[in-house]
């Protein structure tokens, strides 16, 4: 062999060892995940994708909060117990119904902070389950007495990242609500709006009247969160520091740490690339492309703060398994129930998107018991509700004409990517009074294994 072979034979390994890298990125490429990455810059409200990144829930300064309540470590636990404490129950219609409710009984960790049934009952309910399925009404209470609202009870998840509260968005002095100061003292609870509070301080405020709860200084002294209390608020004066205020804003504060930032979407956006599974990604660029649902789904939460929309489904009182006479409720008009302006009517507020699989209803009237059927009706875009005039129908609502498999790989997006299985991790281990939690009625103590 002559030394110019030799050299040929150098030179063709040369380029094969030189190009074997290469070839080894191209098979290794994924090009969903590449194609997401790409598309995620495109859509984010920052222009990259840490644009959907929420924070950590310990990372206090970068939750967004009310100026006017601070997030701190002993409010964030105060809160916690406050939340969970069925010792606050104390003006129920009849007696059977004092202490066996709190604000978790319709917003329970692992239904996703939501309600278990169709519809929350709070006073007058019975009975838990596994995740609040079980609950009904007592036979103590008629139903007109029952504590029951005209809308499913939305996910406590993320509403950090909420301006405006509740499905109508009456909550709130700013966002979406400046310019309605006319009709805040239309209705006694939104006289709250005055207060220059954001949405989730105003409504907790009114939300723990509503659910017939009382904190007064001797209810406080007598559950012993006394303490709690002068940690957490040290600059209100005592005659204001053991309120319906204060203890709204360690409730508040508690909410907006609820960040379900173990999800897999969260920990792939985070650089784990196998977090997510490749349907599971597949679906994520339909969501973001495709499909469309990032135009009013987007951000952190997957949510808008600012905006409603009249989809044409059907409203709590028109499906089955609900208590109450809710046909009045003025929510079922939505949006239009509080401004009272035509335009407004019979639109809603768009959640938030996260653990949505671990309670199956859907809508502001859980007309739908799945997110393959959310889906479809949204691919198919046909309107449910007769009562919903075509001309409010939000003009994106239209078909988007998704393959079956199409379909299959959106669901497994919004069922798995965006479900942290650890919701655990928001519970207090107790609460000061004792009692059961969330629930503190007979059947719920039996349920909950606290008898």
């Amino acid at each position: 062999m002559n030394m110019f072979t030799n050299q040929r034979i150098w030179l063709i390994l040369g380029v094969m060892l030189f190009l074997l890298p290469a070839c080894e990125t191209d098979q290794l490429e994924d090009p969903t995940e590449t194609g997401l990455r790409e598309r995620l810059q495109i859509t984010s409200p920052t222009g990259d994708i840490e644009g959907y990144l929420l924070p950590d829930p310990r990372d206090l300064d970068k939750i967004p909060q009310d100026p006017k309540n601070p997030l701190t470590e002993v409010k964030v636990e105060l809160g916690r117990m406050l939340f969970f404490e069925t010792g606050l129950a104390l003006a129920p219609v009849h007696d059977q119904g004092k202490g066996t409710y709190s604000c978790g009984t319709c917003h329970i960790p692992e239904a996703g902070f939501m309600a278990g049934r169709v519809q929350g009952i709070a006073d007058g309910g019975l009975g838990f389950g596994l995740n609040g399925e079980r609950r009904t009404k007592s036979g103590h209470y008629r139903e007109d007495e029952l504590d029951v609202q005209g809308a499913r009870p939305l996910s406590m998840l993320n509403v950090a990242y909420v301006t405006n509260t509740s499905w109508p968005g009456k909550f709130g002095s700013f966002g979406a609500n400046e310019g309605t100061e006319e009709v805040w003292d239309d209705e006694p609870d939104t006289e709250v709006n005055f207060l220059g509070l954001s949405g989730l301080e105003a409504q907790n405020i009114e939300g723990l009247k509503l659910h017939r709860m009382v904190v007064n200084k001797d209810v406080v002294d007598s559950l012993g969160y006394t303490p709690y209390f002068d940690a957490a608020f040290p600059e209100f004066p005592e005659e204001e520091r053991y309120g319906f205020m204060t203890a709204s804003f360690a409730i508040s504060a508690y909410l907006r740490t609820l960040l379900p930032h173990h999800a897999p979407f969260q920990k792939w956006l985070r650089g784990d690339a196998d977090a997510m599974t490749s349907q599971e990604k597949r679906g994520a660029l339909l969501f973001f492309g495709k499909a469309g649902c990032f135009r009013c789904h987007n951000g952190p939460a997957l949510n808008d703060a600012d905006n409603f929309y009249a989809l044409g489904v059907l409203d709590l009182y028109q499906v089955e398994g609900t208590f109450g006479p809710i046909e009045s409720d003025s929510r079922i008009f939505g949006r239009g129930g509080f401004t009272k302006r035509p335009e407004d009517m019979y639109k809603f507020k768009v959640p938030q998107l996260y653990n949505l699989k671990a309670s199956p209803f859907y809508f502001h009237g859980s007309s739908k018991r799945s997110l393959r059927e959310v889906v479809e009706y949204f691919n198919e875009a046909v309107p449910e509700n007769p009562n919903v005039p075509a001309e409010q129908i939000a003009p994106q609502f239209r078909p988007l004409n998704l393959t079956e498999k199409e379909i299959e790989d959106l669901v497994a997006f919004l069922e798995n990517a965006l479900y942290d299985h650890d919701m655990k991790r928001f519970m207090p281990e107790q609460v000061l009074s004792g009692n059961c939690f969330p629930n503190n009625d007979l059947a719920s103590r039996f349920d909950l294994g606290c008898e």
